[in-house]
């Protein structure tokens, strides 16, 4: 365990073989977020990440894993806190100065909230993430000082309550990276925690350029198709399927993702629970809304 700081929350970074962005952002939230304790989770990279953030950042607690977990490589860096509150960030994320202050602050002001979910703002131009940009414009309820709430949240921009984190299990490891939240946050609205979208908690995302493109697209199908399959009532369940392979290229593609989502469900050992009517309308009514707002922004046919 992290030795017990006055700090309230811990600051959780994950990363695998980026070795220069995460010294990069390591640099920054020494900067923007001192006295706040930092974890580092490396997932068995392979580089020179290991040596080179003990030699550069020894007060760092560094946690190695023993295999490349994805993003239950998040759930060794909650166990390794002591503290309240865990704001994560990816190695290619850097959250801004009185982000995590005013993060620790509003998870005070509303014990019921589970996660705050960042506006990040994204590379030199500093654009809206386009998933801020509809999380801005969810239907549902949520507080005055915060945001609307989500049935959502960005894996690799936001801040936890660390007991709702535990109570929900953390990231399922067979669901690996992509979209790998979304199972986390039906746990969380089944046990009645709260997600809100908090615009005034602002992180700057710097993509990295080691980045597979294709397998990145092949994972968020294949956990679509699972979660989906897994928590959602047939007819959720079926509407998100084809929302997700309609976006593939083409019906080989499709096919092959419905065969990698069932070969993976059977050999994870995945079963059929469905949420409650009560979670499974709320996500029901944030998917038109999401629908509507991306009807809306298309460009008019000519």
């Amino acid at each position: 365990m992290v030795e017990r700081a006055s700090s309230r929350l811990s600051l959780v970074v994950l990363t695998h073989n980026r070795c220069e962005e995460v010294l990069r952002t390591l640099r920054f939230l020494q900067a923007s977020a001192p006295g706040v304790p930092l974890i580092v989770v490396d997932n068995a990279s392979t580089d020179d990440t290991v040596r080179r953030i003990r030699r550069q950042f020894p007060r760092v607690h560094l946690v190695c894993a023993c295999a490349n977990l994805g993003a239950a490589g998040r759930n060794l860096g909650v166990r390794a806190a002591s503290t309240e509150y865990v704001a994560f960030c990816d190695d290619d994320v850097c959250w801004l100065p009185d982000a995590l202050p005013r993060a620790q602050a509003l998870l005070d002001r509303h014990p019921d909230v589970a996660v705050l979910s960042a506006r990040v703002l994204v590379g030199p131009s500093a654009a809206l993430d386009a998933a801020c940009a509809l999380m801005a414009a969810s239907p549902l309820a949520g507080e005055p000082d915060v945001g609307p709430a989500l049935t959502g949240f960005l894996a690799g921009a936001c801040v936890f309550r660390s007991v709702a984190f535990r109570q929900a299990g953390g990231y399922w490891p067979a669901l690996f990276l992509g979209g790998e939240e979304s199972l986390l946050a039906l746990e969380l609205l089944e046990r009645d925690w709260r997600i809100l979208y908090a615009p005034d908690i602002v992180a700057r995302h710097w993509p990295s350029k080691r980045r597979d493109a294709s397998e990145r697209r092949r994972l968020l199908a294949r956990n679509a198709l699972l979660v989906a399959w897994m928590r959602l009532p047939w007819k959720a369940a079926l509407q998100e399927a084809w929302a997700s392979l309609i976006g593939l290229p083409g019906w080989r593609a499709r096919w092959t993702a419905v065969e990698d989502a069932f070969r993976h469900g059977r050999a994870t050992g995945a079963r059929r629970r469905p949420v409650s009517a009560r979670v499974a309308g709320q996500r029901s009514k944030v998917r038109r809304a999401q629908r509507c707002s991306v009807r809306l922004s298309r460009p008019p046919s000519r």
